[in-house]
């Protein structure tokens, strides 16, 4: 796969070197106090990331301030470049213009495309000596690994399901929570009413990879597979047009022509404002968001995602890359990435995002097992964390994602039938790889 994409090595380079003096000057604007370079004892480091809603960014701060004290010879100064996609230029063109962060904490699916274009170093050396490697939750190994190495660390872990205000189902005389497609098409027609202003359920408009994140537990449900199971062989076909893809489509699609159903602002299916006010009932979400609603006040709980076929959902959370940079300040890196990796670490992020611990201490330490209590919603996503599935980590996964974001799209502005879209998806995935 990796010789078969290599061809967009060239296309990245034409792009982004373009884009780079404009993307490295934004990184600029949006960094904090200056670091003194001058000091020849003390390694300075950055790390670039997208971490949302704000009130998770000051939880990362805290923890950065705190290491920084700790190790007064190595500095990191975190960098807040942008959601996901509005970062990929940023990224790409650091790295084509030789000026990549130190780290950056992006999701797995980037991977491929830092490996192609030579950016990120192995880590497996490195980790294998790590006393802190028998902590990681091994389920998170196929979200870092590619083609026999090692090249990220998971920084935290996620799935998505629906959150929902309970004081609106029980207005609406809902009483129990959907668990199937048919039976999510019927609560939220009863949670819409028009003169409120009030709909069932908030759908992600845009063709960005949040649109295509939150809608793949709903292909996979309905028995949808993208890729065959061997992503890493260069045989690897990928069917967009599959027969779950085009259900879960429909599903959409029967939401939003139904009237159950209101879309997001475009490319801001992330942001919670409909859900905070009452104005929609359930929301397609991950347990990121309880940093931001434990301050609300407001009344929520979780389901997980209703079935079509099986029972699925979408393994989110981030990695931590580590850039070629110099010797010393990868070697720097790498201690900063044994904190994220830490007990410590792992519980206090937690506690403070709703994200769930990569490090299975942490899951089991008092605190956690006392926050749990507290927010009885993360055994939504604990439980449901077996039925998960990665989204691919090969170098196209880029290309398969803004095709899929293009079609759903399309479904939901009313534009093409499921059919068409993935049909018309399809074929410029083909034109896109070569085939």
């Amino acid at each position: 796969m990796v010789k078969k994409l290599g061809v967009f090595r060239q296309v990245f380079f034409v792009i982004f070197l373009n884009a780079c003096l404009l993307g490295l000057l934004a990184c600029q604007a949006d960094s904090g106090k200056a670091l003194n370079p001058t000091d020849p004892n003390t390694v300075h480091l950055t790390l670039w990331h997208g971490v949302n809603p704000p009130p998770n960014r000051d939880v990362l701060q805290k923890l950065v301030d705190r290491f920084n004290q700790a190790h007064p010879q190595i500095q990191v100064e975190s960098l807040y470049v942008g959601q996901g996609d509005q970062q990929i230029p940023k990224i790409l063109s650091a790295v084509v213009g030789n000026a990549p962060p130190n780290m950056l904490w992006y999701a797995p699916m980037i991977t491929g495309q830092l490996v192609e274009l030579d950016a990120i170093r192995p880590l497996e050396d490195w980790l294998d000596r790590s006393p802190v490697k028998a902590e990681i939750d091994p389920a998170l190994q196929e979200a870092i690994a590619l083609e026999g190495h090692t090249w990220a660390i998971p920084f935290d872990v996620n799935n998505v399901g629906i959150f929902y205000r309970p004081s609106l189902f029980q207005a609406a005389g809902v009483t129990e929570i959907p668990k199937t497609w048919d039976d999510l098409r019927r609560v939220a027609q009863k949670l819409t009413i028009p003169e409120k202003n009030q709909h069932g359920i908030v759908l992600p408009l845009g063709k960005g990879e949040w649109t295509v994140f939150t809608w793949l537990p709903f292909m996979w449900s309905g028995g949808g597979e993208l890729v065959a199971q061997d992503l890493q062989n260069a045989s690897t076909q990928v069917q967009l047009d599959n027969s779950g893809a085009i259900a879960a489509l429909q599903l959409w699609q029967d939401l939003i022509s139904e009237g159950s159903a209101v879309l997001s602002q475009p490319e801001r299916g992330y942001e919670l404002d409909g859900f905070l006010s009452g104005k929609v009932a359930m929301q397609i979400t991950g347990p990121w968001t309880l940093g931001q609603l434990q301050d609300t006040g407001i009344d929520y709980a979780v389901m997980p995602i209703p079935i079509g076929m099986k029972p699925a959902t979408s393994i989110g959370g981030e990695n931590l890359f580590i850039f070629k940079t110099t010797i010393a300040e990868e070697q720097a890196s790498q201690v900063f990435a044994e904190y994220v990796l830490s007990e410590s670490f792992q519980t206090e992020w937690a506690l403070g995002t709703g994200y769930l611990p990569v490090n299975l201490k942490s899951r089991q330490s008092p605190a956690y097992q006392e926050f749990i209590a507290k927010q009885p919603v993360l055994n939504v996503f604990l439980q449901q964390a077996k039925y998960g599935r990665s989204r691919p980590i090969f170098p196209g996964y880029n290309r398969v994602s803004e095709n899929l974001g293009r079609a759903i799209e399309s479904v939901l502005l009313q534009k093409s039938t499921p059919e068409a879209a993935l049909n018309t998806a399809q074929q410029r995935l083909d034109l896109a790889l070569g085939r």
